[in-house]
């Protein structure tokens, strides 16, 4: 990307005025680039017989120790029955504790036990690692801008949980 105006290009093609096929490349490269970053919790995740839901619920307990039910409620955008199986399976194994909360003693705060802390990086680390790569080899014009085009795909409402 020269500069970012009008009628600049990468690869000839033109930043403001984008073909359907050039988004269809996009959404394309967005599925299979999800696909490799999740591919190695998803091997590591199956030997617990967790699912990606259990891998997010880690990150963000982990991420904001203490956090409430509500609140991941909100992160995750899942039923409060889905998210109640996820929580019981990592409580039950012994990866997240549930406090009852200081103030509210309705609310349930989340922290990640010791074995938690130990999956969660376990689970992130590959992660990092591609990450880091793909960042290291694009350059930091690149990173910039794919943080950017990462924030404008997000749903308004969500940017406010991003810690970027």
């Amino acid at each position: 990307m020269a500069d970012g105006r009008a009628g600049s290009s990468t690869d000839g093609e033109s930043l403001l005025f984008l073909t359907d096929e050039q988004l269809r490349k996009g959404i394309e490269a967005m599925f299979f680039a999800y696909r490799g970053f999740t591919a190695d919790p998803d091997r590591l995740l199956e030997e617990f017989s967790y699912g990606r839901a259990h891998h997010r619920a880690l990150h963000f307990i982990q991420r904001t120790p203490g956090t409430t039910v509500n609140n991941l409620l909100s992160i995750l955008g899942v039923t409060k029955q889905s998210l109640n199986r996820v929580l019981r399976a990592l409580i039950a194994d012994g990866l997240v504790d549930s406090r009852v909360g200081r103030r509210d003693k309705r609310e349930r705060n989340l922290y990640l036990t010791e074995n938690g802390v130990a999956l969660e990086k376990r689970l992130s680390e590959a992660q990092r690692r591609r990450m880091r790569a793909a960042y290291r080899a694009a350059g930091p014009e690149a990173v910039r801008g794919f943080r950017q085009v990462l924030e404008q795909i997000m749903d308004p409402d969500m940017r406010a949980h991003f810690h970027g």
